[in-house]
């Protein structure tokens, strides 16, 4: 229950931003341009909250935290006094003014993903080399020759200094037929392998892009000594503590901790006997594992983790960056966030992304959940991850959307005279269709992945 609320207030939090950022766009630049702004609203339905400003406009937070808008003064649906229509509706603006004034909200979107990305590497980003620990047998990284204790340096032409820029690298090649991948062992040899990409497949809801490539992220061993015991869980009731060393299970002999998270996974509701030093004294403890649901059926549950073997020397490290570095730092990624955005969306289209990879609200307060126990700099960059993708979708031409109305201004532009009313409303209801057939097929993903 807390872990549900944590995600629940980070999400709110983390959408609560970005839905200011991007509506903030569209009002600065209409205010810029004249525009008189009836509403400035932060979620949809019933005001919490709202507070009326000297120059009209009405501010709002609204109960549901899924969205807002920005309600300019239209003629088209007001009724504005001669006076005033000329000078602040927005209907009656010059076209490129109309334009900059739609483009500004997932323009600001972008802008703030450089911020928070250059706000993140003055802060640091811990983070960890990308060194195979294993590979899987006959898998497509097997097939092009990687081997454990390779570092992988880059992914085509991209380098790649951590796991995240490998993932994201890996994923930008989905629905290729092959891409290099260049690798360094330890003796500080580099090869460049081919990765043949045709037959490959990935389910998001089951393992990771890296996994069913057949690599093994390098992660130091777990010992058999408790680093942590769950509040209320199975190990505690036993009487297990953190520093407890695990000698025994039912009396066999423990040689790994993999072997007895094997052993509780296959026996859930059943007993079982830990023998286990404590400040140099045996003792023998009693539990009944648990049971938890998951997708495969029941599985046994202790609630205990392990504590684990250092890290090696220079496996380790922190992007952090001064002032000045950190500005390039951002610009690439958040260039690299916007084209892998473009490709993604390109692939969904083309079928070589199956829907299967959409995400809904769930999966993203799960997301802002998780960034935000990591600490400041992950949340940072999951802000910046999201803005893009609001900015790039924002800007795809369905007429429910900003991409719709700039279709329709350019439309204009070009042409001299507005794209007929009937036109438009029939480009509203077909976008309005689509939006809802992919916010509905996000949104069935998420409840997939959970049940």
């Amino acid at each position: 229950m807390l872990a549900f609320l944590w995600s629940l207030g980070a999400f709110i939090v983390a959408l609560g931003i970005l839905v200011a950022v991007h509506e903030w766009g569209h009002f600065y630049v209409a205010r810029k341009c004249g525009v008189q702004v009836e509403r400035f609203s932060i979620g949809f339905g019933k005001p919490i909250w709202r507070k009326l400003s000297k120059s009209g406009t009405e501010y709002v937070i609204a109960m549901i935290p899924l969205g807002g808008y920005v309600r300019m003064l239209d003629g088209r649906i007001d009724d504005v006094p001669p006076e005033l229509e000329e000078d602040k509706a927005f209907n009656k603006k010059p076209v490129l003014q109309r334009m900059a004034v739609i483009a500004a909200g997932p323009g600001v979107n972008f802008i703030f993903a450089f911020f928070a990305l250059w706000l993140m590497y003055l802060v640091g980003l811990e983070t960890v080399k990308p060194v195979v620990k294993a590979v899987e047998p006959q898998s497509i990284a097997a097939v092009a020759g990687v081997q454990p204790g390779d570092e992988i340096i880059k992914v085509g032409d991209r380098i790649t200094p951590d796991w995240e820029a490998v993932n994201l690298e890996v994923v930008s090649n989905i629905g290729s037929e092959k891409t290099t991948v260049t690798v360094k062992n330890s003796s500080n040899v580099e090869k460049e392998l081919t990765f043949t990409l045709g037959s490959w497949n990935f389910d998001p809801d089951s393992e990771s892009p890296l996994s069913s490539l057949g690599l093994t992220p390098y992660r130091p061993d777990a010992t058999l000594t408790v680093g942590f015991v769950g509040e209320g869980s199975a190990a505690q009731e036993a009487g297990l503590k953190p520093g407890d060393e695990l000698v025994a299970l039912n009396g066999a002999k423990l040689t790994s901790w993999e072997g007895l998270v094997d052993v509780i996974v296959e026996s859930p509701g059943e007993s079982i006997s830990l023998d286990i030093q404590r400040d140099g004294q045996q003792l023998t403890l009693n539990a009944t594992i648990a049971r938890r649901d998951t997708p495969q059926g029941q599985s046994g549950y202790l609630g205990v983790s392990p504590t684990f073997e250092p890290w090696p020397e220079g496996y380790v490290f922190t992007h952090q960056y001064g002032i000045i570095e950190a500005i390039g730092k951002a610009l690439d990624k958040t260039w690299r966030l916007m084209t892998l955005s473009v490709e993604m969306i390109g692939k969904l289209i083309t079928g070589d992304v199956s829907v299967k990879n959409l995400s809904g609200p769930i999966s993203i307060a799960q997301g802002a959940g998780t960034s935000a126990g990591y600490g400041l700099a992950y949340f940072l960059s999951f802000l910046a991850l999201i803005s893009v993708n609001l900015g790039i979708i924002n800007l795809l031409p369905l007429p429910m959307l900003d991409g719709g109305h700039l279709m329709f201004f350019i439309v204009e532009w070009i042409t001299g005279k507005p794209v007929p009313e009937a036109v438009q409303e029939w480009g509203y209801r077909i976008g309005g269709v689509l939006l809802f057939m992919i916010m509905g097929i996000a949104i069935f993903n998420d409840i997939a992945r959970i049940t």
